[in-house]
Formats: C-alpha cells, structure tokens, sequence
C-alpha cells in the first residue's frame, strides 16, 4: 500500500465494524477496503454504496462478476482481474472457461444474453461516449429490462472508478486470490504486476 492506512489494531467505530464484518467473511481485510481508510470517512461511505448497489442488483452475482472481469481486463485491473476470476471458476464451472472468457467471451460459448451483456460493459469501460441506442436495443432485444441496463451500466461504471483507486493507493491482491496454475495467474495479470 502506497498510502498510510488503518491497521487492524488502530481501528475503531465505524472502521473497526466493518474490518470485523470482513474479517468474519474473509478472514482478513483486504487491501480493496484498507486503501479507503487513508481518509478514514471514506470507508463508511463506500461500504455503505456498495452495499446498496449489490443489495438492489437486478442481475446475479455470477453477471456481477462476469461484467467485473471484463471490465478489469480493459480497465487494467490486476487485483479485480485475480479475485473475480477466481470467484468465477465456481460460476462457469472451470478455469478452461474462464480463460476462455476472459480471452474472447464472444466465443466462449456464453448464451446470446451474456455476450449482449460483456459488450456493453467492455463498451463502458473502453470509452463509454461510444454508447449508443442500438446498444440499448440490442440488450433490450436479448431480453434485459431497463433496470437491468441500468445496473450492467452501474457495475461497469463503478469497477473502473474503485479500480483505478486500488491501483492509485497501491492496493495489491491477497495471496489467496492467487491462482497457484502459473498460466492462470499470468492471463490475468492484465495490469500492475505484483
């Protein structure tokens, strides 16, 4: 971490509740949630925001993550690219698949929906003033709702702010995120090396 953030030990209130909350699931804290805390109000808000934004999620979280390492691989988002395709293993049932995807999910064999899906967040995350209504038609077409839409937009949208974040505090992925296939690991070093 490039900044000086708040140590599990130095953690108090709103921070110490959330470290705990993520200790509890994880384990550990990762360095995603420690590099807010360089402005120690900031976690709070972010936590709170990102809750919100899963909790109302029209789509599953296996779209989530799918959107999420598409757009970490155009971001580029090292740290997003390992823990999102180490989740998504389970999702899509292989690492095959996964590399498969992250390689080319056009030809991946994904359903029409998805590939509708991942272009529009690779769109977003590419250059977003290249959007257009036949984009929004062609999802709509594939069967999304505009509420849908919205939130593929949202998950786009929000991966390459809090990317580019974790990148700019020196945020770096965790050991257990880390694929121990070495071919694996190096697909999805798609930025910073760690």
């Amino acid at each position: 971490m490039f900044l000086q953030t708040i140590d599990d030990e130095s953690a108090t209130d709103e921070v110490a509740e959330i470290y705990a909350r993520h200790k509890a699931q994880l384990g550990f804290v990762m360095d995603a949630t420690r590099c807010f805390t360089a402005r120690p109000g900031l976690l709070p808000a972010y936590t709170d925001f990102m809750d919100k934004i899963r909790a109302g999620f029209s789509l599953g979280m296996r779209e989530w993550r799918l959107i999420t390492l598409i757009a970490a691989k155009y971001i580029p988002s090292t740290y997003c690219s390992h823990v999102y395709a180490k989740q998504l293993i389970g999702d899509l049932g292989s690492k095959e698949m996964v590399l498969a995807v992250h390689s080319d999910f056009r030809t991946a064999g994904l359903s029409a929906a998805d590939v509708e899906m991942l272009a529009y967040a690779e769109k977003i995350t590419q250059d977003a003033s290249k959007v257009e209504q036949e984009d929004i038609n062609r999802l709509r077409a594939a069967g999304f709702t505009d509420v849908q839409i919205c939130d593929i937009a949202l998950c786009a949208s929000f991966r390459c702010f809090v990317s580019r974040f974790f990148d700019a505090t020196g945020a770096a992925p965790e050991a257990i995120f880390l694929d121990p296939d070495i071919n694996f690991q190096t697909a999805m070093t798609v930025g910073k090396r760690f």
